[in-house]
C-alpha cells in the first residue's frame, strides 16, 4: 500500500508540473503572438518610414535640381551684373540717365538675389531638419531592433529551458515507468505467492474445520449421552430456581462500562477546565485583581470554584471502581452493583456544589451588567446566561435523583421493580439529552457574549485569552455530553433488558440467587478443569431417581469398573516393564555366561600349562579355581550393584536393584504414574496449542484473503494508472514535438525577418550616406560660387 501511495503522490506531482508547464507554454504562445503583432506593426511603420524617406528623397532631388537652376540663374545674373557694371562705368561720362538706369537694374538684381539667397537658406534649413529627423528615426529603429534581438534571445532561452525540462520530464517518466513495471512484476509475484499461501491456508482451514467438526460431533454426542441433566427444565425437582450465568451479558456490560468510563473521563476533564477558566475570568473581569481588589462576592465565588476538583475528581474515581468491579466472573444487575452507590453519592456531592455556587454565579453576571461599559446587548446575553446556568443546575439535580433511584436496589432489596427500572432508564436518557441541549445553548450564548466583549475598547489580551479557553472548555463539555446522551440512547435496550431473570418467572434477581449462581459457575468451571481426573459419570435426573436402588445395590458400579480398568492398565504397564527388565537381565546373563565360558577356557589353558610345568599340579589347580571363584563372586556383586535400564513405548526408566524390592516397585509405580500424568498434561497443552493455532491460521487465512483482494484491486488500479501515465507521456511527447516545431518555425521566420530588416537598413544607410555626400558637395559648390 505504501508503494501505491508513493506512486499516487508522484503522479500528482507530475500532473502539477505538467499543468505549470502547460500554463507557461500558453504564456509563451501569447508572448510570441504579441511579438508577431508588434513585428507586423513595426513592418508597417518601416514601410511608412520608407515611403516618407522616398518622398524626402524626391524632395531632395527636386530641391537639388531647383538649386542647380538657381545657381545657374545666379551665375547668369552675376554675369549680367558684371556686364552692366562694365557698361555703367563706360557710360558714366555720357550722362546721368544711363547711370540711373543702371542703378534701377542693379536694385532689381539685388532684390532677386536676396530672394534667391533667402530661398536657399530656407531649403538648407529644411534639408537639415530632414536629415535630423532621419537620424532620429534611424536611432529609434536601431534601439527597437536591439530590443527585438534581446526578446528573441530571451524567447530562445525559454524555449531551450522548456525543451531541457521536457526532456528531463520524459526521462523521469520513463524511469518511473520502468520502476513501476518492476513493481508490478514484484506485486504479481507476491500475489502468486499469496495465492499459493491462501490455498495452503485454505487446505489447512478445511482440515482444521473437519477436525473441529469431528470434535464438535464427538463432544455433542458425549454431552447428549453423558450430560442430559438440566437443573431448570423441571421446576418440580428444583427448590431454588437459579438462572444460568450469562457470560455474553457480562462481556457486554464490561464493554459498556468501559465506554461509559471514557465518556465520564472526558466529562470530568471538561468540567475541571470550565470551573478553572471561570475562576480566572472572575479575577479578570469586571475588575482585574492585579490592579484593584475584586468584590467580596467574587472572592467567595472564586474560593468555591477553586475547590471544584474535590467534587469533580471523585466522579471519575468512583466510576473507575465501578468498571473494575464488573468482570466476566461476576453478576451485573442493579441489585449486585454495590459500587454504583458510591458514584451516586459523589454525583450528589457535585450537584450540591453546583447549587452552592449558583447564586454567586448569578450575582457575578449581575455585576458584569452593572459595569460602566456594559451595553444593552451584553446585558441581554448575561440574562440569557443566568437562565442557562439555572437550567443546567436543575438538569443536574434531575440526573442526581435518577442515579440515586438506580443505586437503591443495591442497598435495599425490592426497592425498585422491573417495570419501574425501564421507566427510570428512559427518563435518564431524556434528561441526558436535555443536559446536552442546555450546555449547547449556554455555549452559543457565551460565544455571542465573547464576540460582543471583543468590540469593547477596554478589553485586554488576558480577558480575550481566558474567554477563548472558556469557550473551548464549553465546546468540549458540549461534545462530551452529546456523546454520553447518544451512547445512553443507543444502549437503552441493554440497560432495560433483564438478563438474569429465572425462567418461568418475572421476579428480579436477588443477591442470594447471584451468590448461588456464582457458586454453581465455580463448580462447573472446577468440574471442567478437573474433567481429566477419574470421576463418576452423571446420569439424567429421572433415570437417577428410578435406578437409585439398582445403583446403590449394584456391586459392579461404574466407579468400580473404572478402578478395575485403571488397576489392570497399571498392572499391564508394570508387567511390561518387568518383562523388559527380565529381558535385559537375560541379555546380561548371556553376556556373563559368555564371559564365564571365556574365563573357564582361559583357566583350563592356564591349568594345562601349569600341570605341564608345576610339581604339585593339584595344589595349583585348586588355587587357580579358588581365585577364579572369588573373581566371579566379585564380578557378580559388582554387576548386582550396577543400574538396570528399562525401556518401553511410554518412556525410559532407570532402576537400581537393592535388597528392598518392595520399595523399588512402589517407586517405579510412582514414576510411571507421574510420567503418565506429565504425558497427559503435555497432550492437553498440545491440543490447546493446536486449537489456538487453528484459530490463528483461520484468522490469518481470512486476513490473507482480504489482503489478496486488496492487492488485486491495487494491481488493477496501478495497471490503469500505468496506462494513463503512458498515454500522458505520449501526449506530452506529441505536444513537446509540436511546440518545438512551432518555435523552430517562428525562430526561422524571425531570423529571416531580421536579415531582411538588416538588409533594408544597410541599403537605407548607403542611400543616406550618398545623399549626405551629395548635399555636402552641393553645399561646397554653392560656397565656392
Amino acid at each position: 500500500m505504501a508503494n501505491v501511495t508513493d506512486l499516487q503522490t508522484k503522479y500528482s506531482k507530475l500532473a502539477q508540473e505538467y499543468s505549470k508547464l502547460r500554463a507557461q507554454n500558453q504564456v509563451l504562445k501569447k508572448a510570441v503572438v504579441d511579438e508577431q503583432a508588434s513585428s507586423l506593426s513595426l513592418k508597417e511603420q518601416l514601410k511608412q518610414r520608407d515611403q516618407s524617406l522616398r518622398k524626402q528623397e524626391q524632395e531632395m532631388d527636386s530641391l537639388s535640381f531647383r538649386n542647380q537652376q538657381l545657381a545657374k540663374r545666379v551665375e547668369l545674373l552675376q554675369e549680367e551684373l558684371a556686364v552692366s557694371e562694365a557698361k555703367g562705368k563706360k557710360g558714366k561720362s555720357k550722362g546721368d540717365s544711363p547711370s540711373q538706369h543702371g542703378l534701377e537694374t542693379q536694385s532689381v538684381f539685388d532684390e532677386d538675389l536676396q530672394k534667391k539667397i533667402e530661398e536657399n537658406e530656407r531649403l538648407h534649413i529644411q534639408f537639415y531638419e530632414a536629415d535630423e529627423q532621419h537620424r532620429r528615426q534611424e536611432a529609434e529603429l536601431k534601439s527597437r531592433l536591439q530590443e527585438l534581438e534581446k526578446d528573441s534571445e530571451q524567447h530562445q532561452a525559454v524555449v531551450d529551458g522548456l525543451t531541457t525540462k521536457y526532456m528531463d520530464t520524459i526521462e523521469r517518466l520513463q524511469s518511473d515507468k520502468a520502476r513501476l513495471e518492476v513493481k508490478t512484476q514484484t506485486l504479481e509475484r507476491e500475489a502468486k505467492e499469496c495465492r499459493m499461501r491462501t490455498e495452503e491456508c485454505q487446505q489447512q482451514l478445511r482440515r482444521c474445520q473437519s477436525e473441529l467438526n469431528r470434535q464438535v460431533k464427538q463432544s455433542s454426542s458425549v454431552i447428549q449421552e453423558k450430560v442430559p441433566f438440566n437443573d431448570t427444565k423441571f421446576s418440580d425437582y428444583n427448590s431454588l430456581n437459579v438462572p444460568p450465568h450469562n457470560r455474553r451479558h457480562q462481556l457486554k456490560a464490561r464493554d459498556v462500562a468501559g465506554q461509559a468510563l471514557n465518556f465520564i473521563q472526558d466529562l470530568v476533564a471538561a468540567l475541571l477546565n470550565f470551573h478553572s477558566y471561570t475562576e480566572q475570568r472572575v479575577h479578570i473581569y469586571p475588575l482585574d485583581s492585579s490592579i484593584e481588589p475584586i468584590s467580596p462576592l467574587n472572592q467567595k465565588f472564586s474560593q468555591y470554584l477553586h475547590e471544584n476538583a474535590a467534587y469533580v475528581r471523585p466522579l471519575e474515581d468512583s466510576f473507575l471502581q465501578l468498571h473494575q468491579s464488573i468482570t466476566e466472573d461476576t453478576v451485573t444487575v442493579l441489585e449486585t452493583v454495590v459500587k454504583l452507590k458510591n458514584f451516586a453519592d459523589n454525583f450528589s456531592s457535585y450537584t450540591h456544589f453546583l447549587q452552592k455556587i449558583l447564586p454567586y454565579q448569578l450575582k457575578s453576571l449581575e455585576e458584569e451588567c452593572e459595569a460602566p461599559l456594559c451595553t444593552a446587548a451584553l446585558t441581554a446575553k448575561n440574562q440569557e446566561l443566568q437562565s442557562d446556568t439555572k437550567k443546567v443546575t436543575s438538569v443536574f439535580e434531575k440526573l442526581q435523583n435518577y442515579i440515586n433511584i438506580l443505586a437503591l436496589p443495591s442497598v435495599r432489596q425490592d426497592a425498585l421493580p422491573q417495570s419501574s427500572t425501564s421507566a427510570v432508564f428512559t427518563q435518564l436518557a431524556a434528561c441526558l439529552h436535555s443536559l446536552h441541549d442546555a450546555i449547547k445553548e449556554m455555549s452559543k450564548h457565551y460565544n455571542q457574549k465573547a464576540s460582543l466583549e471583543q468590540e469593547l475598547p477596554t478589553v485586554t489580551q488576558k480577558l480575550s485569552t481566558t474567554s477563548e479557553c472558556l469557550l473551548g472548555s464549553l465546546g468540549s463539555l458540549t461534545s462530551s455530553t452529546g456523546k454520553i446522551a447518544t451512547f445512553f440512547s443507543n444502549n437503552l435496550d441493554f440497560f432495560t433488558s433483564s438478563a438474569y431473570s429465572p425462567r418461568g418467572s418475572t421476579v428480579t434477581l436477588n443477591p442470594l440467587q447471584a451468590e448461588s449462581m456464582l457458586a454453581n459457575k465455580k463448580k462447573a468451571a472446577a468440574y471442567i478443569n478437573a474433567i481429566k481426573k477419574p470421576r463418576p459419570q452423571s446420569v439424567p435426573y429421572r433415570e437417577a431417581l428410578t435406578n437409585r436402588r439398582i445403583l446403590t445395590s449394584s456391586t459392579e458400579s461404574r466407579e468400580g469398573l473404572t478402578q478395575q480398568v485403571q488397576q489392570s492398565q497399571e498392572k499391564i504397564a508394570r508387567l511390561e516393564q518387568e518383562k523388559e527388565h527380565w529381558l535385559l537381565e537375560a541379555q546380561l546373563g548371556k553376556v556373563r555366561l559368555e564371559k564365564e565360558n571365556q574365563r573357564i577356557a582361559d583357566l583350563e589353558s592356564q591349568l594345562a600349562a601349569a600341570l605341564g610345568g608345576s610339581p604339585n599340579p593339584q595344589a595349583a589347580a585348586a588355587s587357580t579355581l579358588a581365585q577364579s571363584h572369588e573373581e566371579t563372586e566379585k564380578e557378580q556383586k559388582a554387576a548386582g550393584k550396577e543400574t538396570t535400564l528399562c525401556t518401553s513405548l511410554v518412556g525410559m526408566l532407570c532402576t537400581t536393584p537393592t535388597v528392598e524390592h518392595v520399595a523399588d516397585e512402589e517407586s517405579r509405580e510412582q514414576l510411571i504414574k507421574t510420567h503418565y500424568m506429565a504425558r497427559v498434561g503435555e497432550l492437553t497443552t498440545q491440543l490447546q496449542i493446536s486449537d489456538s493455532k487453528a484459530v490463528h491460521f483461520h484468522s490469518e487465512c481470512r486476513a490473507l484473503a482480504k489482503r489478496l483482494a486488496i492487492a488485486e484491486k491495487s494491481r488493477e488500479t496501478l495497471s490503469e494508472e500505468v496506462k494513463l501515465a503512458n498515454q500522458n507521456i505520449t501526449r506530452l511527447q506529441d505536444e513537446l514535438a509540436t511546440t518545438k516545431r512551432s518555435y523552430e518555425d517562428q525562430l526561422s521566420m524571425m531570423s529571416d525577418h531580421l536579415c531582411s530588416m538588416n538588409e533594408t537598413l544597410s541599403k537605407q544607410r548607403e542611400e543616406i550616406d550618398t545623399l549626405k555626400l551629395g548635399s555636402k558637395g552641393n553645399a561646397k559648390k554653392n560656397k565656392g560660387r
